[in-house]
């Protein structure tokens, strides 16, 4: 597919773009500094500007399949970052009948508040991630009331390396609680609900018991 991918550059996004070309994808990213993907040179057609830049948003979008959205945000205070990119990304897909859209946002959102295990919900999730989470609900109820194909997938805290075990991906969350993930199961996770159904129109929360 021809694909789209937002936040290219970041800890999950680069191995979105490294797997993304495995699986013989055509991948688009919109990047700020196109430096930064200087290795994929010649392998990834590579748009210049910002998520909230209309004009940018519009070219990369054009002709298109999939939009595969994997924004981060390094900061800890308030923000609307997520939630003014995607209502950009959205009206852009839609006037160019781009259907698909993969949305990561994460353990916090929704109703995956207070399953992320003791360390996140108790400490983290309060204290750092709290407000940025605020604007990542606006952003999945923005994604919720689209005309797109969309998933919303809501990983586990990250951690580094690969993780044992089984992952799990739940569309109910009582009673689960999923503390662990590795960045590049979720770039592969994200991957794979490009051509799957299975949860389409749903978010997902997914990682390890």
């Amino acid at each position: 597919m021809k694909v789209l991918v937002l936040g290219a550059t970041g800890s999950v996004g680069q191995h979105i773009v490294r797997l993304g070309i495995e699986r013989g994808h055509e991948i688009t990213a919109l990047v700020r500094n196109p430096e930064k993907l200087k290795s994929w040179e010649g392998r990834v057609r590579i748009v210049k500007g910002d998520a909230l830049d209309k004009g940018a948003v519009e070219q990369a979008v054009r002709d298109q399949e999939a939009t595969i959205y994997g924004i981060g945000i390094k900061t800890i205070g308030r923000t609307t970052l997520f939630s003014e990119s995607t209502r950009i990304l959205i009206d852009a897909m839609e006037r160019n009948r781009v259907k698909r859209l993969v949305c990561i946002t994460g353990v916090g959102a929704g109703e995956t508040k207070g399953h992320g295990g003791f360390l996140y919900d108790t400490i983290l999730f309060p204290l750092i991630t709290k407000r940025v989470y605020e604007d990542k609900d606006v952003q999945e109820a923005i994604i919720q009331k689209s005309s797109l194909d969309w998933v919303i997938v809501r990983p586990a805290m990250f951690r580094e390396g690969t993780a044992s075990g089984k992952l799990e991906a739940v569309t109910d969350v009582r009673g689960v609680t999923l503390t662990r993930i590795a960045r590049a199961e979720v770039a592969a996770f994200l991957l794979e609900q490009l051509t799957q159904d299975r949860y389409l129109r749903k978010p997902v929360f997914i990682g390890h018991r």
